[in-house]
């Protein structure tokens, strides 16, 4: 990813960004996806501008041509900021994570016998409610009585 200059026009962001591409194709290396993010406001201010234009290269190369690309990036007067990311690292991380989820087994917090045993267990009582409040209404008149 890097940023260009606001003040750079259409035409020449383009011209910009088909220089770095044929540097990628040239070095034997695949340019994947261009995308232009558009003009933007920067988080702050970097060589006295607040914003710039936001393009993200996406590219398969080996490590010489990376370099290469970097170099071109840092001594290219209208890029004013750019990051190189390694996405094959990220990429290996995010399988073995995936991997790791699928391996284990999903259960619930209450097993699927557990609704039935809760709901038995919740009618009980209520059956035995009435049962406990015969002998409850009969002891006060018991003691009434005595």
């Amino acid at each position: 990813m890097f940023i260009v200059r606001p003040d750079v026009e259409e035409a020449d962001l383009d011209k910009l960004i088909e220089g770095f591409s044929g540097n990628v194709t040239s070095g034997g290396g695949e340019v994947k996806t261009v995308e232009k993010m558009g003009r933007r406001r920067l988080a702050y201010t970097v060589r006295k501008f607040n914003d710039g234009f936001y393009i993200l290269l996406n590219v398969a190369a080996d490590g010489p041509v990376i370099a290469e690309l970097e170099r071109r990036l840092r001594v290219s007067e209208q890029v004013i900021k750019f990051i190189t990311v390694r996405m094959d690292e990220e990429e290996k991380r995010l399988a073995k994570v995936k991997k790791l989820r699928d391996s284990k087994v999903k259960r619930s917090a209450i097993p699927a016998a557990a609704p039935v045993a809760a709901e038995e267990a919740a009618a009980e009582p209520a059956a035995e409610a009435p049962a406990e409040a015969a002998p409850v209404a009969e002891t006060p008149a018991e003691a009434a009585a005595v």
